[in-house]
């Protein structure tokens, strides 16, 4: 593994992680049959994420991402959040394990893009992170970096002469 590769794997996993993160306190274990644990989206973010949502709503310059959050994601905010949870614990995952890492770069870029369009107006913090993770994910996706230290590395890794070149779409 040359250098290059090493740190681009190292920002991967520090993004992911980041992912992991913001979502710590959006998911709660809950267990079937008081044996399997599985993991569930919070109330207390189900009964935040309309007012944050309005927040952002509120002052937003781009008219038509305004609309798209007042009229679409405000009247499903259940529905949006319960996506929001689930798609950060699966970029998260996915990156730090550098797991179907094109699919998570791909799902992150549209997560954080929607992120970006939704505070980007709040402050020139808001703009210069969200420009950073937004940028990450194009590089991640381009350079594929979950063949370095992750596992799509190791499945891609020829075995026998066998290679399996269609699961490199997804890697």
């Amino acid at each position: 593994m040359n250098a290059p590769e090493t740190w681009l794997a190292l920002l991967r996993v520090v993004v992911g992680a980041w992912f992991l993160k913001a979502v710590w306190t959006k998911l709660v274990l809950e267990f079937l049959w008081g044996v399997v644990p599985y993991p569930v989206v919070s109330e207390r973010f189900l009964a935040f994420h309309p007012k944050r949502v309005a927040e952002f709503a509120a002052g937003n310059p781009v008219g038509w991402y305004k609309d798209f959050l007042e009229t679409t994601v405000m009247p499903q905010s259940r529905l949006f959040a319960t996506l929001q949870a689930y798609g950060e614990a699966a970029v998260g995952l996915g990156l730090v394990l550098g797991l179907l890492t094109g699919l998570t770069a791909l799902v992150g870029l549209f997560m954080c893009v929607n992120f970006a369009l939704a505070a980007q107006w709040m402050s020139f913090g808001q703009q210069g992170f969200h420009l950073l993770l937004v940028t990450s994910m194009v590089i991640f996706l381009f350079a594929r970096a979950g063949r370095a230290w992750g596992i799509d590395g190791w499945i891609l890794a020829p075995r026998g002469g066998h290679r399996r070149r269609w699961l490199r779409l997804l890697m």
